[in-house]
């Protein structure tokens, strides 16, 4: 039995009474790394309101300022994942009596754990600071590029829009805008009967997709009656301004689907670099450790 004992009890001195976790180094990797997040964050938000310009054509796509913030994520991830990880290396004790394969498994997990506790606070704690600074430059520029078929976006694919909106009372003036420009208007040019009617159809086409043939002809007699025009060039005006609110619609489409899919990339790049950023923590990590120990190996021997 006394044999028993002495081998459980030196089979349990083999075994360290302190944690193999080092919570201050891992604590103090994640703020280094939170902070220069938080400031190369900035800096590529003040470069991306750079590419946004209220000028025609002085600003950057939708698809070339979501790559541009998607490529400097990336290279955040790199920075800020990097000094977290080798300050979290270099400023843990050394562990007397592990195996290098072990020390190797520790400085891996120390470099995730301080990429992961830094995530969270970035996330957690700054994250609506951090959307609003950086979203700024991503919402301007989806505001420039679609600003030129906004107005009349709303009344194209909103059935429910009311019929004095700036965006469809645009194309209701521009059916019944007198045949000459100099004349004085008929007398009943000002109809709020005929205006309010022709609203109504221009929604309901917008919803179904088409104006009917019905609601076309009863148009063009209204513009005629209206402006003054032929039944025929009525017509015209007619097909015209139903042509331009279609191309207006159109381009809001494209617009939004611009937006979207540079949306979708940015956010699977996030993803990414966020798991790219995890790796270089942990192997940043293994490399300051080791330097660690080798710096202090190198002092014993001298």
């Amino acid at each position: 039995m006394n044999s028993t004992i002495t081998e459980v009890d030196v089979s349990g001195a083999k075994e360290s009474s302190s944690t193999a976790v080092s919570w201050g180094p891992i604590i103090a990797g994640a703020l280094a790394a939170s902070t220069l997040t938080i400031i190369l964050m900035l800096v590529g938000s003040g470069l991306g309101l750079t590419m946004v310009s209220p000028w025609t054509g002085a600003t950057a796509s939708i698809a070339t300022f979501a790559v541009s913030a998607a490529v400097w994520l990336v290279v955040v991830q790199w920075l800020s994942a990097g000094l977290g990880g080798y300050l979290t290396g270099r400023l843990r004790t050394k562990w007397v009596g592990v195996h290098d394969d072990e020390v190797y498994f520790r400085d891996t997990a120390h470099g995730f754990l301080a990429w992961a506790l830094a995530t969270l606070l970035v996330a957690g704690v700054l994250g609506s600071a951090l959307s609003a600074a950086v979203g700024a430059g991503v919402q301007a520029t989806s505001n420039v590029a679609s600003a030129a078929a906004a107005g009349a976006t709303s009344a194209a694919a909103n059935a429910g829009g009311t019929a004095d909106s700036n965006s469809l009372g645009y194309f209701v003036d521009a059916l019944f805008r007198p045949a000459d420009a100099g004349a004085v208007a008929p007398a009943g040019q000002n109809d709020a009967g005929s205006t309010a009617q022709a609203s109504r159809i221009l929604v309901v086409g917008a919803a179904r997709g088409e104006v009917s043939a019905d609601d076309k002809s009863y148009l063009a007699k209204l513009v005629a009656s209206r402006t003054g025009l032929s039944q025929a060039d009525a017509a015209k005006r007619v097909d015209t301004v139903l042509a331009g609110m279609e191309d207006a619609k159109n381009k809001a489409k494209a617009a939004a689907d611009t937006a979207r899919k540079a949306s979708a990339t940015f956010a699977l790049v996030g993803a990414l670099s966020m798991i790219v950023g995890a790796f270089i923590a942990s192997v940043a990590a293994t490399l300051g450790g080791k330097q660690r120990d080798d710096d202090e190996a190198h002092l014993v021997r001298g």
